[in-house]
C-alpha cells in the first residue's frame, strides 16, 4: 500500500505497520520527523510522488507500507467499558477517515465495518484520518446484525443513530460497554441493523436541512459517549 500525506506517513512510522521506503521532496526532507525516520528515503519531485500515490494531496511525501492489519472483532468485545463504533455500509473514504480520526481522539476501542458494500481502509482513508488508523483497531465482519447480537450477548449496549430515534442522544446512559451504530450516507441504518440495536437515538436538527453528515453525527455522539468514561477503553490487546 502506498500511503501519502505528512500525517499519515508520520503516524505509520510511529505505528505497528512496516514501512519499506519513503519518497519525499527536498522541502519535505527538512521535516525533523522525516530526517530521523531511519527509513530509506528517496528524493523525488512532486509529479513523481503524485504518480506513485495517485493523488495531488500528497503534501510532498508518500511511503510504501505493508497492507493494513484488521483487528479481530471478537477481541473488541473483551475490553472492559468498550466504546465501539459500528458503521453500516459507509462508502465514502472521507467519512470513514474522519470517523476514525474522531474515534481515535475520543479514545474509542475500535471501529467495525462490514466486509461488503463498505469502503475499506485505503490510502485515501489513511489520509482523511490524518494517520489515526495507525493507532486504532479497525475490524471487518461478514454480518453487522450478527456482530451486534454477539455484542449484546457480551454485555455491550447497542445504540443506533437514527433521526427518528425515540431517545435523545443526551438523555441516554452511555456508561459501561457501548456500541455506537451509524448508518450509510443518505440511507441511514438498514432495517435489520436498526432492529439489532437496543435503542435508537436522535440528534436534534433545528436548521433547514434534514440531517448531519455521518461523520459529524459520529463526532457528536462519540464525545457524548466518551464524556465521563474511563480512559482505558483502548487497553492493549493483540489483533
Amino acid at each position: 500500500m502506498i500511503i501519502y500525506g505528512r500525517n499519515p506517513v508520520r503516524e505509520a512510522l510511529r505505528g505497528s505497520r512496516s514501512v519499506g521506503r519513503i519518497w519525499a521532496t527536498k522541502n519535505t526532507l527538512r521535516e525533523p520527523w522525516l530526517a530521523h525516520a531511519g527509513i530509506r528515503t528517496v528524493v523525488a519531485g512532486a509529479e513523481e510522488i503524485e504518480q506513485r500515490c495517485g493523488s495531488e494531496a500528497h503534501q510532498g511525501v508518500c511511503a510504501e507500507a505493508e497492507a493494513f492489519r484488521y483487528a479481530d472483532p471478537a477481541l473488541l468485545l473483551t475490553v472492559p467499558d468498550a466504546l465501539i463504533v459500528v458503521l453500516d455500509q459507509v462508502q465514502d473514504p472521507q467519512n470513514l477517515g474522519a470517523i476514525c480520526r474522531t474515534a481515535e481522539c475520543a479514545g474509542a476501542t475500535g471501529v467495525v465495518i462490514p466486509e461488503r458494500r463498505s469502503v475499506e481502509v485505503t490510502p485515501a482513508v489513511c489520509k482523511a484520518s490524518a494517520g489515526a488508523v495507525e493507532h486504532l483497531r479497525v475490524a471487518r465482519v461478514r454480518n453487522l446484525a450478527d456482530f451486534l447480537a454477539e455484542a449484546k450477548s457480551a454485555g455491550v449496549w447497542c445504540y443506533g443513530a437514527d433521526r427518528d430515534g425515540s431517545a435523545s442522544y443526551d438523555a441516554v446512559d452511555w456508561s459501561g460497554p457501548v456500541a455506537l451504530v451509524l448508518g450509510s450516507e443518505g440511507r441511514g441504518l438498514r432495517p435489520r441493523v436498526a432492529a439489532a440495536c437496543d435503542v435508537l437515538v436522535a440528534l436534534p436538527v433545528r436548521g433547514r436541512i434534514e440531517s448531519l453528515s455521518v461523520s459529524a453525527a459520529a463526532a457528536v455522539l462519540l464525545y457524548s459517549a466518551a464524556r465521563g468514561r474511563p480512559t482505558t477503553s483502548r487497553s492493549n490487546f493483540s489483533t
